[in-house]
C-alpha cells in the first residue's frame, strides 16, 4: 500500500486539527520541512487547508450518500472522505482514479480497513454528481438525490453557510452587520488562500532582499499598504536566507500596520501587553532603539520561549520578557509611554489563515473574548503615562470585540482622561510608511478607527483604536 508523502501529511494534519484543536499552518509548518519536496508541500497545503475551508459544502454532499450524517462517522473515515472528495471537486490535476484509491488506502493504514469499501463506494459515486456547486443551486438541484435538493428552501444565511461553508450563526450577524453583497465577499475572501506577505525589516537592502528571494524562485510583488511589506508566492520565503538570516519575517500587512499606530519615538519606553508571538514586539523594539525601554509580557511561559527563539533569528536582544496575567493589575512601578494591547480574541479576520476557528468558535464565546478584553485594557490603561499613548487591536471582525471593548473601557476609566484620536492625528503615524497613492485617512473609520475586512483589502481582518492621555 504506497501513499502519497503528501496525502499522508494532510491526513494527520486534519486528524490532529480536529483530534487535538491544533492549529493547521502550525502542524503543517513543523511537518514541512526541508526535507519535503516543494510540490508535496505545496499539495499537503491544499489539500489541508482546503478540507477546512470546504468543510460544511463537502459534508453537505456526501452525507445523501449516507446512511448517517459524515459527522458522526469514525473521525479517520470523515477526514479520508472529505479529502477524497475536496480532490474530485477541486484539483483538475489529480485524477478521480487517484482521489478514490488514496483515501481507501488512508483509512486501512488508520486500522480502519472495514471502512475501505464505503470510503470507495461513496467517493465513486460523489464522483459523479455534477460539477462545481450546481448541486445546490440552478439546474442541477433537479438531478440531486431528494435528501440534499431540500437545501435549497433552506434560510438565506443557511444556504449561504453551506455553499461558502461557514456556520450559519456567523453569516446570520455577517448579514445584517454587511449585507448582502459585503457578507459575500467577505465569505468569498475567507476561502481563498491568504496573500503571503513578508515584513522588510530593513528597508535600504531591498533591492538585495528581493532579488535573493526571487534566485530561491519565489515571485514577488509590491504591498499595498506598506514600502516595508512585499508579496510572495510559488514558494515557501522560510526556506530563503533572506528569511533564515532575520531580514524578513512572515506577517499579514495589516498586522505591521498595527505596531506603526503606536508613533514609538526612539528612547520611548514601550509595554506590549500581549506580545507573543512578537511579530509586531520587533516593530517596537526597532523604533525605540538602544536607548529605549521595552518589556514583552504574555501568559504563558512557552509563548515567551519561543518569541526568545524568533528574536535571535531577528537579532533583537534589546528586550525585557515578563510573564504575566493582564486581566490582573500590572506589576509595574513606572507608567509606559507607548502600550500595544494586541488582545486575544476570537480571530474571525482571520478565517482564510486558519479556517478551522469557524468551526471552533460558538456565538457565546464573544462575550467571553469581551470581558477577558475589557478587563485587559483597563488595566493597561493603567499603566499609560501622560502624554502617553495607547493602541488595543484584535484579528477580529466582531463589534463586541473591538469597538465595544474600547467604548466601555473608556467609560470605566473615565478619571484617566483618555480620548481617541482623529481621523488627522492618526493618519500622521502612517503617512510616512506607506506606499505612494495610499491616503492614510481612508485606513481609518469616521470614529478613527484602524479597520481592514478581508474581501475589501488583501489582508487579514483587523481592527485598531489608538487612547492618548493628555
Amino acid at each position: 500500500m504506497a501513499l502519497s508523502i503528501a496525502r499522508k501529511i494532510a491526513y494527520d494534519v486534519l486528524l490532529r486539527v480536529e483530534a487535538e484543536g491544533a492549529y493547521a499552518s502550525d502542524v503543517l509548518h513543523i511537518r514541512l520541512g526541508a526535507q519535503i519536496k516543494p510540490a508535496d508541500a505545496a499539495l499537503a497545503t491544499e489539500i489541508t487547508m482546503g478540507v477546512l475551508r470546504s468543510r460544511r459544502f463537502l459534508d453537505s454532499l456526501l452525507d445523501p450518500l449516507l446512511k448517517k450524517p459524515v459527522a458522526q462517522l469514525d473521525l479517520p473515515v470523515a477526514i479520508a472522505l472529505r479529502m477524497g472528495l475536496y480532490q474530485l471537486r477541486y484539483l483538475q490535476r489529480v485524477p478521480p482514479s487517484a482521489a478514490v484509491n488514496e483515501s481507501v488506502n488512508l483509512v486501512k493504514m488508520a486500522r480502519k480497513a472495514s471502512a475501505a469499501p464505503l470510503v470507495n463506494a461513496v467517493l465513486r459515486r460523489a464522483a459523479a454528481l455534477p460539477a462545481k456547486n450546481t448541486v445546490l443551486y440552478g439546474a442541477g438541484a433537479a438531478k440531486a438525490p431528494a435528501k440534499m435538493r431540500g437545501i435549497a428552501n433552506n434560510s438565506p444565511a443557511d444556504q449561504l453557510g453551506i455553499l461558502h461553508s461557514h456556520p450559519t450563526w456567523m453569516v446570520e450577524r455577517w448579514l445584517a452587520r454587511f449585507g448582502e453583497e459585503r457578507t459575500i465577499g467577505l465569505l468569498e475572501a475567507n476561502n481563498r488562500s491568504p496573500r503571503l506577505t513578508l515584513a522588510l525589516h530593513d528597508e535600504n537592502p531591498r533591492d538585495e532582499i528581493i532579488d535573493s528571494l526571487r534566485k530561491s524562485g519565489l515571485q514577488v510583488e509590491s504591498g499595498q499598504l506598506l514600502k516595508s511589506a512585499i508579496a510572495v508566492s510559488a514558494g515557501s520565503p522560510a526556506r530563503t536566507t533572506a528569511f533564515q538570516s532575520g531580514a524578513i519575517s512572515i506577517q499579514d500587512e495589516a498586522s505591521q500596520v498595527i505596531p506603526l499606530l503606536l508613533d514609538v519615538n526612539a528612547g520611548d519606553s514601550v509595554l506590549d501587553v500581549c506580545a507573543a508571538p512578537g511579530g509586531k514586539t520587533a516593530t517596537l523594539v526597532r523604533a525605540a532603539g538602544q536607548q529605549g525601554i521595552v518589556v514583552a509580557a504574555d501568559l504563558h511561559a512557552h509563548r515567551l520561549g519561543a518569541m526568545r527563539s524568533q528574536f535571535q533569528r531577528l537579532k533583537i536582544g534589546n528586550l525585557n520578557f515578563v510573564k504575566l496575567n493582564a486581566t490582573r493589575e500590572l506589576p509595574f512601578r513606572a507608567a509606559f509611554q507607548r502600550i500595544l494591547v494586541d488582545a486575544p480574541c476570537s480571530g474571525t479576520g482571520t478565517l482564510s489563515r486558519h479556517p478551522e476557528i469557524r468551526w471552533r468558535l460558538r456565538p457565546e464565546q464573544l462575550a467571553e473574548f469581551h470581558r477577558l478584553q475589557v478587563d485587559i485594557l483597563i488595566n493597561a490603561i493603567a499603566m499609560l503615562a501622560p502624554q502617553g499613548r495607547l493602541v488595543y487591536s484584535t484579528c477580529s471582525v466582531e463589534p463586541e470585540e473591538n469597538e465595544d471593548v474600547v467604548g466601555e473601557a473608556l467609560q470605566k476609566s473615565a478619571p484617566l482622561q483618555l480620548r481617541q484620536v482623529t481621523s488627522d492625528s492618526a493618519a500622521v503615524s502612517l503617512k510616512d510608511h506607506l506606499i505612494p497613492g495610499v491616503d492614510a485617512r481612508e485606513l481609518f473609520d469616521a470614529e478613527a478607527q484602524f479597520r481592514t475586512v478581508p474581501g475589501e483589502r488583501a489582508t487579514d481582518g483587523f481592527f485598531a483604536a489608538i487612547l492618548e492621555r493628555p
